[in-house]
């Protein structure tokens, strides 16, 4: 997922120096966009309910943190580093529904996406995206 109006306008050390759950915003955007097309291209002819359904069960802090953890140990020392800034950030609120731990790692998570995202780390992004589509299609 490219915009060309967005290539180039950060710098790799520019997105470090980034609020992490500023990361975490973007990350949340870009990757409910993938899942929802990665959905659509899957499920042509599903009706938008269950689409969204399916969407839902990737993006909840519950399936971001599960994914998460299984990608903990693929990742490097830079992603582990952002990883935890957001992960340990205080974020002034808590989640209405799930375990704040899984908040906490789902926040992580959305924030490493963002921080691949703003990077123009796309072949690392794709990477993560691929990895979590294989282990859903192991769970189904």
């Amino acid at each position: 997922m490219e915009f060309n109006i967005l290539k180039g306008k950060f710098t790799v050390n520019q997105v470090k120096q980034l609020n992490p759950l500023v990361l975490a915003i973007v990350g949340d955007a870009i990757y409910e966009v993938f899942i929802r097309a990665y959905l659509v291209e899957q499920n042509r002819d599903m009706n938008v309910h269950k689409i969204h359904v399916k969407a839902v069960a990737y993006v909840k802090a519950h399936g971001q943190s599960e994914f998460m953890k299984s990608l903990i140990d693929d990742l490097d020392e830079e992603e582990l580093r952002i990883f935890k800034r957001a992960r340990n950030a205080k974020s002034g609120t808590t989640p209405k529904n799930g375990d704040l731990n899984e908040y906490k790692w789902a926040t992580g998570f959305e924030a490493l996406v963002g921080f691949l995202y703003l990077s123009e780390k796309n072949e690392r992004l794709n990477y993560i995206f691929d990895k979590i589509i294989s282990i859903s299609l192991g769970d189904e």
